[in-house]
């Protein structure tokens, strides 16, 4: 009788194990190959796994809300059809001989939050770390006892007796204001995508000491030089270029220019990121947000770019991110201005320390100086809004790195190649 084991698959570089949220099958199905069998998550993602074979069901070795490590079987398929039922003791005994194994593999894994942490929390932990009101901040500061230091359910228990016998803590992230509820209103749940970004915002106010720097940009050359070449871009490429990729380029050179921005903290120590990988906030048509990530954003030019980021942008909107598109980022840049925004002050995406928004480029009457004296012409102009961890990035450091975001964008080179 041939068998065919199901094995929890690694659904990202990081991960080594995930929930079980949600079996679609039930044990004496029949089953097709590429049906769907179980909805697994992580801290990153919710995937649903699709069967790599057809047989019938006939052994569930994992129930819901389990958490399993990767390579564990948690599923048996016989593709005979007409095998007696599997005991736990037969799985441990059986001819491998007779044992067809693989891992799953993950075509279609539906991205369901951001990453709150460069720190890898199992679901486990990051669930009972939301019910008793732990921030990520406070995960971070505990020291882990498992493999290569990972936090493990033990730690956090041992961690909220220690905070129970001690007088001063952090206040909880499920504290909140008391709220009215009148006739007419409605209630809507959040769901759990809406429910993560919420604890990493809040968790990011409480970790960072914002403040936020603006600048004003004559972009009136890129404008111009969008125009003039967004036809030929589009014929060459297969893609429209928009300006994020022009945009993206100047972040990552600043960010050579001003590496202590390019960075993280840790305690006390300062993190300085070898490299520059720029996340790109995408609002998704639930208006929740996800942050794929453009890895070594220095070392690629404006084709390059604007096909990543068009690409990431459209697997994002399409459920079809891998759990390393959205992971690694070392700053962030979210776009005020697609939605007709002047300027903003964003929330630093943790584990980062600063985050610019771009915001809409509007026609305004400037001063220009010329050989000729003073003139008022119409310029293209738009904000540049930095929010910062005034812990390492002060005033001065945070103000001189805008500003040399906008001279890259105002310096545009007009005359070059695409």
């Amino acid at each position: 009788m041939a068998k065919f084991d199901i094995i929890m698959p690694k659904l990202g570089e990081s991960v080594e194990e995930a929930t079980i949220l949600k079996w679609l099958i039930k044990e004496g199905d029949s089953i097709e190959e590429d049906q769907a069998l179980v909805e697994l998550a992580t801290d990153k993602v919710d995937s649903e796994i699709p069967s790599p074979v057809e047989g019938i069901v006939r052994k569930i070795l994992y129930q819901e809300n389990d958490v399993v490590a990767v390579g564990k079987v948690i599923a048996v398929i016989d593709l005979d059809g007409d095998s007696p039922d599997i005991s736990n003791e037969d799985l441990e005994d059986q001819n491998a001989d007779d044992v067809k194994k693989a891992e799953i593999p993950i075509e279609e894994p539906i991205v369901q939050a951001v990453t709150s942490s460069d720190r890898f929390y199992s679901p486990l932990v990051k669930t009972i770390a939301t019910e008793e009101g732990i921030t990520i901040a406070e995960l971070d500061g505990i020291k882990g006892s498992g493999s290569n230091e990972r936090v493990t359910k033990k730690d956090v228990l041992d961690y909220l007796d220690k905070r129970a016998k001690t007088p001063v803590g952090q206040p909880s992230s499920t504290e909140h204001a008391p709220v009215r509820i009148h006739p007419g209103d409605e209630i809507i749940p959040m769901g759990r995508m809406r429910k993560l970004i919420a604890d990493h915002m809040v968790m990011s106010v409480h970790t960072s000491a914002h403040v936020t720097s603006v600048v004003e940009a004559d972009v009136t050359n890129m404008v111009k030089w969008r125009n003039k070449v967004k036809h030929e871009f589009q014929k060459k490429h297969g893609y429209k270029l928009t300006y994020m990729p022009i945009f993206t380029e100047a972040v990552a050179k600043a960010l050579r220019d001003f590496p202590q921005v390019n960075a993280s903290t840790d305690g006390s120590n300062i993190i300085l990121k070898k490299q520059v990988n720029v996340g790109i906030a995408v609002a998704l048509e639930d208006w929740n947000l996800i942050v794929p990530v453009i890895k070594n954003a220095d070392q690629k030019n404006l084709a390059g770019l604007a096909i990543d980021i068009i690409t990431l942008a459209k697997n994002a909107r399409e459920n079809n991110l891998n759990p390393d598109d959205i992971s690694g980022g070392t700053f962030t840049i979210t776009n005020f201005g697609s939605f007709d925004n002047l300027f903003g002050a964003p929330v630093i995406n943790q584990p980062q320390v600063a985050i610019l928004a771009t915001g809409s480029i509007v026609k305004k009457p400037a001063v220009l100086e010329t050989e000729m004296g003073d003139v008022i012409a119409i310029r293209n102009k738009m904000y540049l809004s930095l929010s910062y961890d005034h812990r390492i990035v002060d005033g001065a450091l945070g103000g001189s790195f805008v500003r040399k975001v906008a001279d890259y964008l105002e310096n545009f080179d007009t005359i070059r190649s695409i």
